[in-house]
């Protein structure tokens, strides 16, 4: 992808261009960003995932009297109400793990880091449906694939919810613009940024391209656990001399008169061992790695083959694969890497891909890792 030519997507702006003047600042509506655009994944397809286990789906329905009502999936095709029926929704996240088109389609967003981008939700409505007027901690294309959505936008400052909805709902929208998308049509809109769509006419689908924002705190949690959890691992281990210490002793303590007290030289020893967790920045960027890699919930995989001799290779498309300077990161696992096997596994993360020749370049045990990796299903030979 040349990152400084110009792309319909983004209305005529290059990669560079968005990033520098809308990313995270202001929205940006773009009329036929996908000229001709007709929805991969068509309507009867998405009912059928709705009813699925492994899928995350909500439908979302809105009565001038009984007001909201959200129910949790899944949704099975009769719980679904008639699609003449005026003000539902239907959401079914991570779509483009279970289907090839969507997949493909999240590639043309890969001028982000594929560490900040999350899945496509798509949202089915009936005439009139929505969700409310609301906000994201994150930024989000709202692609238009079928159907029309009026979408009202603004800045909002009171992000005050209304009390006893099962789902959050604004109690004060100010829209500041508002405009109707057709199928192609897509809207950016940096995080924070309230926004309500409806949907007019009916059988309306929108894809919401959404990404990653974890909090501060969440993501201190998920490291500081992971962190734990591998100290845990090298504690199970035989003991050896490098690494006498690792228990508390307390050999000089003297008698105490003050049982309930905690003794200041274990207080001493909880704070080094703290410190000594995080001293290592490859410590945290290796639980970060593993972190990000992570496949959800709802993720399995099927067993498949490892390559056979003359086989390039491809990521199965629910795979997340990252890197930095000294790891190679893939669902959920870490390795370290350098040399020419490094470039090679960095060069699969980039293009989820790698030809036969090129994989061929690798060693005896890159080779023997990346079979391991296809039987386990998250590569697939051909």
């Amino acid at each position: 992808m040349d990152l400084h030519s110009p792309m319909p997507l983004l209305g005529g702006l290059s990669p560079a261009q968005f990033m520098r003047r809308h990313w995270q600042k202001k929205p940006l509506l773009v009329r036929q960003a996908l000229p001709g655009f007709t929805a991969p994944v068509p309507r009867s397809t998405l009912f059928e995932l709705a009813a699925r286990e492994d899928v995350e789906s909500r439908l979302i329905a809105h009565d001038a009297k009984k007001g909201w009502s959200l129910r949790q999936g899944p949704v099975p095709r009769r719980a679904l109400p008639p699609l003449t029926r005026r003000e539902w929704t239907l959401l079914v996240q991570g779509v483009d793990l279970h289907d090839e088109a969507a997949h493909g389609l999240m590639q043309a967003f890969r001028f982000l880091p594929d560490a900040r981008l999350d899945d496509l939700m798509i949202s089915y409505a009936s005439d009139g449906g929505g969700v409310g007027p609301h906000f994201d901690s994150y930024d989000v294309f709202l692609l238009q694939a079928s159907g029309r959505r009026e979408w009202r936008i603004g800045r909002q400052k009171d992000l005050t919810l209304r009390e006893g909805l099962p789902l959050k709902v604004l109690a004060h929208f100010e829209p500041e613009q508002t405009w109707v998308l057709e199928p192609g049509d897509m809207l950016y809109l940096p995080p924070r940024y309230a926004h309500d769509g409806i949907a007019v006419g009916g059988d309306c689908m929108t894809y919401s391209i959404g990404l990653r924002s974890p909090a501060a705190h969440e993501l201190a949690v998920d490291l500081l656990t992971r962190i734990a959890e591998a100290g845990d691992e090298e504690d199970d281990a035989p003991q050896t001399a490098g690494m006498s210490g690792r228990r508390y002793g307390d050999a000089g303590q003297a008698p105490v008169a003050a049982p309930a007290r905690i003794p200041e030289t274990l207080q001493a020893f909880a704070r080094g061992a703290v410190r000594a967790a995080l001293a290592q920045d490859g410590t945290i960027d290796c639980a970060l790695g593993e972190s990000l890699t992570e496949p959800k919930v709802h993720v399995w995989f099927d067993d498949g083959e490892a390559p056979q001799p003359g086989q390039g290779l491809r990521l199965d498309r629910r795979t997340r694969m990252l890197y930095d300077a000294r790891h190679v990161f893939i669902n959920g696992e870490s390795y370290r890497a350098a040399g020419r096997d490094a470039t090679l596994m960095r060069r699969l993360a980039d293009q989820r891909a790698l030809s036969a020749a090129e994989f061929a370049r690798a060693s005896a045990d890159a080779r023997a890792l990346v079979a391991e990796w296809c039987e386990a299903g998250w590569v697939h030979a051909g």
